[in-house]
């Protein structure tokens, strides 16, 4: 039996689990997400051990005769290994140094991705977008920086609490405050398109290649 029949079998058997869903949960559907997340994780186990753990770590551990070198990868490695801790309750608290590394780095990363590729470029167009005479380039400077600033003010949460014992932004902050609400309510609105139309993009794919895979097989 050739592979593309095989292959189209189990992406259609596969297609028709999850279009299930569609008469309500149901085994058949989980079934097929139990399969989905089984795949995605022994392929992302995969990919970590070939491309991280090995190259980056067993095999200069066990090739390196620099004694400071072996020193920094013994670190990591028993970082890892204290990991594993977190799944006994008795001696996780082993894996608490290694487990608040990780987040901190990743929340400092995230953050200064953040400040630097968004943030930082989106304010210097904003900017930029004024040192040109075009009244479309300075109506999209004009855009770009309010949306930019009312979406920061959106997040000044300091208050004041009134005579009444409310707790009570000022007036003008909480105005420009909504003019924030509606540039993000216009950016998920964009987001929320954008993910739609590539989950339908996805559909109508799979919907086509399961037509072609039956097609020669009812003889049509």
């Amino acid at each position: 039996m050739p592979i593309e029949l095989i292959s189209g079998a189990i992406g259609l058997i596969l297609t028709l689990l999850i279009f299930s869903y569609l008469i309500g949960d149901n085994p058949l559907f989980r079934s097929a997400i139990y399969i989905f997340i089984g795949v995605s994780s022994g392929y992302a186990a995969v990919v970590v051990w070939q491309y991280v753990l090995m190259p980056k770590l067993f095999q200069p551990l066990a090739s390196s005769t620099d004694p400071s070198q072996l020193v920094f990868l013994v670190i990591p490695l028993v970082l890892s290994v204290s990991l594993l801790a977190k799944l006994s309750p008795r001696i996780s608290w082993l894996g608490s140094f290694a487990m608040a590394l990780l987040v901190g780095v990743g929340a400092a990363t995230a953050l200064s991705g953040a400040v630097v590729g968004t943030l930082i470029p989106q304010s210097r167009a904003a900017m930029n977008a004024f040192a040109s005479l075009n009244f479309s380039d300075l109506l999209e400077g004009v855009v770009m920086l309010a949306g930019t600033v009312l979406t920061l003010i959106y997040f000044q949460f300091s208050a004041k609490r009134a005579a009444d014992g409310s707790v009570r932004r000022n007036v003008i902050i909480e105005i420009l405050a909504w003019g924030g609400r509606v540039f993000i309510a216009i950016t998920f609105g964009v987001l929320f398109a954008g993910v739609y139309m590539a989950a339908l993009t996805a559909m109508l794919e799979r919907l086509s290649s399961v037509i072609n895979f039956v097609k020669p097989l009812l003889g049509l």
